[in-house]
């Protein structure tokens, strides 16, 4: 049957642009009849006209039918959920009948039925008459409705299988979600027509039939294919100038929108407009946490603006081509697109490749149709600048078909294309997650060669990009900064696409967010797909904070009284910015100040600030540069840069000189200052009132998935650091109280040997010094190095001088800035849709936590800057938990305070903290000062 043939579809029209018409088109949009069969060979009859759907459901259009009750989800990344034997598919083979009735105005005459996405195989009849078939789930496919279309009363039946040949094709790391996902018209538009524009002015168009004009700048009636020069304004990501063109025809009026750019590559250098091109990119799948990949309009601009206001400035559409709305926002606001081909077969990779369609010519009208459907429709956006063959496909002889007919049709573009290192068909050099000192090398120009000299020299001349990098999954990515560093050092790396943009949590009643296994699938990859720099909800994670510092467009360098401002903008100055100095004094603004930067940067000198006074603590000045007035995507103040540095303050004076407090042993109990400890262990048993357990050594956190991943989290498991057992070898007083205990795992001779020792200062103050000596050859890395103390829950808020607002590891946190912050204690956490470690505040200097009005409070400081993180449920609790609903605030705050942690890196997929970020089992000393707040 047609469900296991190689051809990509039947009766079809030929592939033209996206275009706005002013011909006649009816929006089939809206509540069709629905029926869900479980196999696919069940009969036809419900095509006829009259046939009774009154028993049947209903469903929206565009949906999948899986979130609407019928059928359920599945998530997997590289497996195929059938067995891998193509053209074949299984007999359980979920199949959706659709109807929908609707009536013709008056003196309508022919039109065309256009599909933009059918997920995975259509089959199309309109009043009994079948007008064919197609596939290529992500891609519009349009069917003559002329000859079959009646006066009043027309009913339009889709046959829609989960499974076809086709699925082969379509294996892109995501949720199957069959169903008619995109819109539906019925339309008489027919007009076709491929606009060039230059960034140097030249201007031409392809149509069979139509004169183009664009009144702006005096173009009136060109023909095809007539070449002229006007004087335009170039678009660019920065500046995306558009041109409103009209192209009539004698049965039409089209209207679209030019952009006047060239891309190209010289030198081993892509260039837009003639300058160098740096990509800060995300990739983007298309998703809502409830409607999945039929995505509203509304939602496609929130993304947009959300990438421009986190400086991102490129999308890659993994892995097909978008609703061509997202595109039209591109083109409107501003980012460079790379429009990838609906095709990955990913799964042939665990089976060795054999059979890979890729490399079958059976399949190469398929693979053609899907690049002419995806270039065809999508020709005539300034935005796209390179067509991607597809992902993860192999190699193979049919990317040549595909490369020799995109290259034909439009020379403008460079092609893309990661699966072969050869770079054979491709014009840029791809690659996913290489190693920082990968790309180094090929950023110098000495990577790995080629075994064939004449494709490695080829491939030595092409520009280099991460199609995908820094694998944004849970906590992380980390060595963002990294990255940065090497793109804009090399000219020949072009930057890339961070993977990716949103987390495809789906809205679960049990769950909050379901992902893979969470629906009953048998074969599933977890939460591989919570992977997002946003969450499902499109709340910006902290790892799009930092990829917003880390793309800013401006740089700040500071020397003795003045900044230098860099401008790393590629196309456009500094006039639309305001910049401003603030100068604070243990976080508490005290000058702030406009500073005068010429549109081309420079040295500019800094103001002097006002003397701090006595006592005043860390002087910090931080500049910033917002937006001068309102952009398309942000309102005049959006920020889009800072950068800070710490500014000379007198030291503060010396804690006046007490009287040292002895400890003294009444009631059981031995107290010293604020504390009360258990005079047999030592344990401290109250602080400044407050029932406390702890302090503990913590060498241990909840893996995050770059732990889990990357083999740390189960080999610190093996170890027994989650686990710790804590021997008290001596306690002692004097001027104080020492404890030298030894922590170590079961099974192991490893362990740490640490000494506490209590002394108290004067009034009811009390110092803490741990020293913290490792015994043994500790194999690898370790989580953290801190200690542990039990709280009582009343304690709910917390105020601290570091950085801030939010979470900072070692190789994450750019965008924490030091100042004076305030939290709930649950709102220091960081809702990780997959639990795990998250919320440490870096670089604390001292943090103050108080309850309701009569609760004891406390103030903690740090003789070095440490990390803090406090939250209402253990280590434990938080590694058990699976999703958010499953973590349940306890009665009491496990405060964390640490020396260090382990790196975070991005070993989901890719490579593991840098060396720099490893945090190894070595002596250390951590000194605290509690007092009473």
């Amino acid at each position: 049957m047609d469900l296991e043939t190689f051809a990509p579809g039947s009766g079809r029209l030929e592939p033209r642009a996206a275009l706005r018409s002013d011909a006649p088109a009816l929006d089939l949009d809206g509540l069709w009849r629905f029926r869900l069969s479980p196999v696919a060979d069940v009969p036809d009859d419900f095509a006829r006209p009259g046939f009774d759907d009154s028993a049947w459901d209903e469903l929206p259009v565009p949906a999948h039918w899986p979130l609407h009750g019928h059928g359920a989800p599945a998530y997997t990344n590289v497996s195929y959920p059938f067995p891998v034997d193509p053209p074949h598919v299984p007999d359980e083979n979920p199949t959706g009948d659709y109807r929908r009735a609707f009536d013709l105005p008056d003196g309508w005459s022919g039109g065309r039925l256009r599909f933009e996405g059918v997920d995975s195989f259509a089959r199309v009849w309109l009043n009994g008459h079948e007008l064919g078939f197609s596939t290529g789930s992500r891609l519009p496919v349009e069917f003559d409705a002329g000859p079959w279309l009646r006066p009043g009363r027309n009913v339009l039946a889709v046959r829609v299988h989960q499974w076809s040949a086709a699925s082969y094709l379509e294996d892109q790391d995501m949720w199957w979600l069959p169903g008619i996902f995109r819109d539906v018209t019925l339309t008489r538009s027919a007009a076709d027509v491929f606009v060039h524009a230059s960034h140097d002015g030249r201007l031409s168009f392809e149509a069979a039939a139509g004169l183009l004009s664009i009144p702006e700048l005096g173009v009136r009636d060109l023909e095809p294919g007539v070449e002229i020069t006007v004087e335009a304004e170039p678009w660019t990501a920065e500046t995306p100038r558009l041109y409103e063109a009209v192209l009539t025809t004698p049965h039409e009026t089209v209207r679209l929108r030019v952009g006047f750019r060239t891309v190209s590559v010289e030198d081993g250098v892509l260039l837009a407009n003639g300058r160098p091109l740096l990509l800060k990119g995300v990739n983007r799948h298309e998703f809502h946490p409830d409607h999945g990949r039929a995505v509203p309009y509304g939602t496609m601009r929130e993304d947009v603006l959300l990438m421009k206001r986190h400086n991102v400035n490129a999308v890659r559409t993994s892995h097909y081509p978008p609703h061509p709305d997202f595109l039209d926002l591109c083109d409107e606001l501003g980012l460079w697109v790379v429009d990838e081909c609906d095709l990955e077969t990913h799964g042939f990779g665990q089976v060795g490749w054999r059979r890979n369609p890729t490399d079958d010519p059976r399949w190469a009208d398929a693979l053609l149709d899907r690049m002419r459907r995806m270039v065809e429709r999508d020709k005539n956006h300034p935005s796209v600048i390179m067509w991607s063959l597809g992902n993860e496909a192999g190699a193979g002889r049919n990317l040549a078909v595909m490369a020799d007919w995109t290259r034909e049709r439009d020379p403008s573009r460079p092609l893309h294309y990661e699966g072969d290192w050869s770079c054979a068909h491709t014009d840029v050099y791809s690659r996913m997650y290489a190693t920082h000192a990968e790309v180094e090398a090929i950023g110098r120009g000495e990577e790995e060669p080629l075994d064939d000299p004449a494709l490695d020299a080829r491939r030595r001349a092409m520009p280099f990009l991460q199609c995908e990098y820094a694998h944004a999954m849970g906590n992380g990515p980390g060595g963002l900064a990294e990255y940065q560093e090497l793109f804009e050092r090399f000219p020949r790396l072009a930057g890339g696409f961070v993977w990716e943009w949103i987390d495809h949590g789906l809205t679960d009643p049990r769950h909050e967010y379901a992902y893979g296994g969470d629906h009953g699938e048998p074969v599933h990859d977890g939460n591989f797909v919570i992977d997002g720099l946003v969450f499902p909800d499109r709340t910006p994670s902290p790892g799009l904070l930092d990829l917003k510092k880390v793309f800013e467009p401006v740089r700040f360098e500071f020397g003795d009284g003045v900044v230098r401002v860099v401008d790393r903008h590629d196309f456009r100055d500094l006039a639309h910015l305001a910049f401003e100095a603030v100068v604070e004094d243990d976080g508490r603004p005290v000058a702030r100040f406009p500073l005068a930067v010429p549109p081309s940067g420079g040295e500019v000198k800094l103001p002097d600030p006002p003397p701090p006074a006595d006592g005043a603590g860390e002087r910090w000045l931080t500049v910033r540069a917002t937006l001068a007035g309102d952009q398309p995507w942000a309102p005049a103040g959006h920020e889009l840069a800072w950068s800070q540095t710490r500014l000379p303050s007198p030291a503060l004076p010396a804690a006046a000189a007490g009287t040292e407090v002895r400890p003294e042993t009444s009631g059981g109990r031995l107290t010293l200052g604020g504390g009360e400890f258990d005079p047999r262990t030592g344990r401290l048993l109250r602080l400044f009132g407050l029932d406390v357990e702890g302090p503990r050594l913590d060498l241990y956190r909840a893996p995050t998935d770059n732990d889990r991943y990357g083999g740390l989290g189960r080999r610190w498991r093996a170890l027994g650091l989650h686990r710790l057992t804590h021997r008290v070898d001596g306690v002692r007083t004097g001027d104080g109280l020492t404890v030298r205990t030894r922590v170590a795992p079961a099974a192991t001779d490893l362990g740490m040997r640490v000494t506490w020792t209590w002394t108290a200062p004067g009034g009811d103050a009390l110092d803490l010094t741990v020293d913290v000596e490792p015994e043994g050859e500790w194999p690898d890395p370790i989580p953290r190095l801190g200690v542990l103390l039990v709280l009582p829950g009343e304690l709910a808020h917390v105020t601290w001088f570091g950085r801030g607002p939010g979470e900072a590891y070692p190789d994450t946190g750019m965008a924490a800035r030091v100042g004076r912050w305030s939290a709930t204690i649950d709102d220091l956490q960081t809702p990780y849709v997959y639990p795990q470690e998250n919320g440490r505040r870096a670089d604390v200097r001292w943090a103050e936590f108080g309850g309701p009005a009569g609760t004891p409070g406390f103030r903690v400081a740090g003789e070095t800057a440490f990390g803090l993180t406090a939250r209402r449920w253990s280590t434990a609790e938080l590694e058990a938990a699976r999703h958010r609903p499953d973590l349940v605030p306890g009665d009491r705050v496990h405060l964390h305070l640490d020396l260090a942690q382990q790196g975070i890196g991005t070993a989901t997929c890719g490579p593991g903290a840098l060396p720099r970020y490893d945090l190894h089992a070595t002596s250390a000393t951590l000194r605290l000062r509690f007092t009473r707040s």
